[in-house]
This record gives C-alpha cells, structure tokens and sequence, in this order.
C-alpha cells in the first residue's frame, strides 16, 4: 500500500490532501506542530477510512526538527510515495516594519527551507526506488507583489519546477500547486479580512487536491486548479507589468486585520 507524508496535515489544503489519499487507500505520514489535533484527525481518519496514519509532531521553523522528518523520508525501511510539502501561514505584514523581520524569518524557514530540505530528502529517495510524486504547495500570490508571502511563493514555485528538471527520466515528478483563493481557515488565521471577495473566486479545497494530485500523476511542473485561476494566471504572468502591479496595490490595501 502506498504512503504520503504531509506536511501541515491536520488542517486546510494539507487536512484536504490527507482525506483524500486516505479514502483512496494511502496511508499516511502527518507532520504537524500541535500534538493533540494531530492524534486527533489521525484517529478521525483511521477509524473513516481504515488506513495507517502515523503522526510527527514537528516544527518545520526549527532545523532539528526538519531534519527529523527528512530522516522519516529516506528510510529505506519505510518508503514513503508521495510527499506534500504544505506547511504554511499567511504573512500580514509589510517589508518595512523591523519589528516583522522574525516573522519574515520563520516564514524563509517554513515555507523556503523545509521545503528545499524536505524535497530534497524525497527526491533522492524516490529516485533511488524509481518513482514518486512530490507536489509543494506554491500559491497565485507568488505571481503577483504581496510582500513577502508573494515573495516566498514565487521562490516555491521556482524551486519545485527546478527540482522537476532534475528529475527527468527518473521516474519521480515534481509538481508546484498553485491555487488562488481555496475555502479553508487560512485566511482567518493569517488576519486577511477575505469576506469582501465575491464567491466567483473561491475554490473548494477537494476540486483543488484532486485536480492537484492528477496533474501530479501527469508529470505536470505546474498545477493551476480551475480554468478561471488557469486565466488569472496566465494574465498575472503573461500579461502587461503595469497592469500586475496595480492589482498587486488594490490587493495588498483591501487586505485588513481583524
């Protein structure tokens, strides 16, 4: 039976990859911070689906503990098929404010190096045994001007499709997902006041990890969900800077705390 490891698996998107792999038989690794709701969505998940699902409780800002989990991932006594990078959290700041450059650390670590360490871990031992899927939840932000979770984003995406490049003929894919606005928690945690956004938007967090998982299956560097976050990506990209920049602006300023 096959088996992934996530990363930020007790809850949103990652919560979302963990139902559905386990209902389609995988079991599963989680990493989390928070020991108790880790039991407690293992328990949820097993007794729903009757998988395996172990728990590390983990926190990706702390290298010992990244370290850990790469340790997890190339055991060769314990192969682990598909990773899902996704640990995460929303960055409400500026670039400008001293009293932020913490939080601007722990969010290079979370979302940067982890992810780097952790992909790197998976790849080599996927490699080893011939096949694998790695899929390292990127985001639209990361084409876009948003501060430094834009920032962060960009760089995942890069590093994911760099890391797919060297993958070539070896039998393991690597895919960067990239969603827009997904209905999950996120928002609320991170302080982003998103009601204002009409509905149109929004993606449901099952359509994204399913349309994720075959893009995976594909080979595809890239997983944009939905045709209507396919065209904002591609105008994000493709189309005039001037006009990203201004989105970027109304964006960033429509953005309050709670």
């Amino acid at each position: 039976m096959a088996a992934a490891l996530i990363t930020g698996g007790t809850s949103g998107i990652g919560h979302a990859f963990a139902r559905e792999l386990a209902g389609r038989g995988t079991n599963l690794i989680l990493v989390a911070r928070d020991t108790d709701r880790l039991e407690s969505v293992a328990a949820e998940l097993r007794a729903e689906h009757h998988v395996d699902v172990e728990v590390i409780s983990a926190d990706l800002a702390v290298r010992e503990d990244v370290l850990r989990v790469a340790d997890r991932l190339e055991d060769p006594a314990r192969p682990v098929d598909i990773l899902v990078n996704n640990a995460g959290f929303g960055l409400h700041t500026t670039l400008l404010d001293k009293n932020d450059i913490d939080l601007h650390a722990k969010a290079l670590d979370v979302m940067c190096l982890a992810v780097l360490i952790l992909g790197g871990a998976a790849a080599r031992a996927m490699r080893g045994r011939g096949h694998g899927r790695i899929i390292n939840v990127s985001s639209t932000a990361g084409t876009i001007f948003t501060g430094n979770y834009s920032a962060v984003k960009a760089w995942c995406t890069t590093y994911s499709q760099a890391l797919a490049l060297e993958l070539t003929g070896t039998g393991v894919t690597s895919t960067a997902l990239c969603p827009g606005w997904v209905r999950t928690e996120f928002h609320q945690r991170a302080g982003i006041k998103a009601s204002s956004l009409p509905s149109i938007v929004w993606i449901d967090a099952e359509t994204l990890v399913r349309g994720a998982l075959a893009d995976a299956e594909k080979g595809r560097f890239v997983s944009v969900p939905t045709l209507k976050w396919k065209i904002a990506n591609l105008v994000a990209v493709h189309g005039p800077r001037s006009f990203t920049r201004w989105f970027s602006r109304k964006l960033s300023a429509s953005r309050k705390k709670h």
